[in-house]
């Protein structure tokens, strides 16, 4: 299945390319997926984010996908696991910078 495309301007930083070749495409596909497995989520541990208000839903979103390690691996997991041989390669020698853009990327996938 090949990946969607999501038209972005060209760009000199290979991280943010690879953001917007990879990682943004990725997040797509699995939308659904990662609505579900994060509802899920929310469900089992009793967190009802709905409840508050829009700005701090934001907060409590990103605090979750950025401190809870087990949520995190999970949805981390989830996009790498569709990396290509290259794109792990690239991951790998990259993984910080690459895990700062996948948690934003996730968090604003998630809050829409």
């Amino acid at each position: 299945m090949a990946r969607p495309h999501i038209p972005t301007l060209p760009t000199d930083s290979p991280e943010e390319a690879f953001q917007n070749a990879t990682l943004r495409p990725i997040l797509k596909e699995q939308h659904e997926l990662l609505h579900t497995i994060f509802r899920h989520y929310l469900t089992k541990r009793k967190v009802r984010p709905e409840q508050l208000p829009a700005a701090q839903r934001m907060d409590k979103i990103k605090e979750l996908v950025t401190r809870d390690n087990r949520l995190r691996g999970l949805l981390f997991g989830m996009v790498i696991g569709h990396f290509t041989a290259e794109e792990a390669t690239y991951y790998v020698e990259n993984e910080s910078g690459v895990n700062r853009r996948m948690t934003n990327l996730l968090v604003e996938r998630l809050l829409s």
